[in-house]
């Protein structure tokens, strides 16, 4: 029996946990006290087609994405994207939770401006033990905005309905990006531990050639290694120093370029080569990008 669950539908979902259909095919507001049946999913990889937000007000069970494990804990927001990956690892016997979820589905914001900005939201791409964690009066402004989701997909449906069930969707989620700014300023002592670690994996990893061996350390590669997920890394990093993660490595790989040039006789190509580039033209394009010279101009 396959271990793999992909629930394909808001409908689909709600058959899955005993609650009535849903009033909208596309969006839903389901509370979890509501939910009547408990299925046994632990270990099962577990995967949908719609965006899901979570919000957690006891600390009852654990989920695990990639590597790490996750305890959902009091007052904690989760965020899914659709085809994103979790895998419970423990359940309680019972939920008792005033805590809710909402999904939404794709399609209902495809045409809209939320649509086209959906990117900018990158926590949505963050692994689960990155969750935002939010005062009481930041649960009280998101369970609001849900509140008036619910309100608005429960009345009959005119013309206006649509827009307004995004806005609101729109709204709670330019909140939540503003409380994960909050979260990443409380958090400066482990932020800069990070910050440290991953200055330190760029070091040793450019330090040791394994730029010609394994090419170009990328944004996934560092994350990885620091057990984090590439999103969540980027944004602590241009938080905290002003810079992104590929302008850090961008930034090792610069200087670690001008040292070969100054202080080898190597070619320009051969330099390229020993740091992981299989074009010596893409090498001299960024070179010249990052310093305003071409390498062959820099050593001269």
């Amino acid at each position: 029996m396959s271990n793999f669950i992909r629930i394909e539908s808001i409908s689909h979902l709600h058959d899955m946990i005993g609650c009535e259909k849903p009033k909208h095919p596309m969006v839903s507001l389901i509370d979890q006290s509501m939910i009547k049946i408990q299925i046994p999913v632990t270990g099962h990889q577990i995967t949908s087609n719609f965006y899901t937000i979570t919000l957690k007000n006891v600390h009852e069970c654990k989920i695990k994405y990639g590597r790490q494990n996750y305890d959902f804990q009091e007052g904690t927001l989760m965020f899914l994207s659709p085809d994103q990956i979790i895998v419970p690892i423990s359940e309680s016997e019972k939920i008792e939770s005033d805590g809710w979820i909402l999904l939404f589905h794709p399609d209902l914001i495809r045409k809209s401006s939320l649509g086209k900005k959906m990117n900018e939201y990158s926590f949505f791409s963050y692994d689960t033990h990155e969750a935002l964690h939010i005062s009481e009066e930041e649960r009280k402004t998101v369970t609001g905005i849900a509140e008036a989701i619910r309100n608005e997909y429960s009345k009959n449906i005119d013309e206006f309905s649509q827009e307004l069930i995004v806005s609101n969707i729109e709204l709670m989620l330019n909140h939540c990006k503003r409380f994960y700014s909050r979260q990443f300023i409380t958090r400066k002592n482990v932020n800069k531990d990070i910050i440290i670690r991953f200055e330190e994996f760029l070091k040793d990893y450019f330090e040791s050639g394994k730029t010609e061996s394994q090419g170009l350390p990328d944004v996934k590669c560092c994350a990885d290694a620091l057990g984090y997920s590439p999103n969540y890394l980027s944004d602590l990093l241009r938080k905290e120093t002003g810079k992104g993660a590929q302008e850090h490595i961008h930034y090792h790989l610069i200087e670690k370029a001008k040292n070969m040039l100054l202080g080898t006789e190597e070619p320009v190509n051969r330099i390229a080569s020993l740091l992981g580039f299989e074009y010596p033209q893409h090498f001299s394009k960024l070179f010249k990008n990052k310093t305003g010279v071409s390498p062959a101009e820099y050593r001269s």
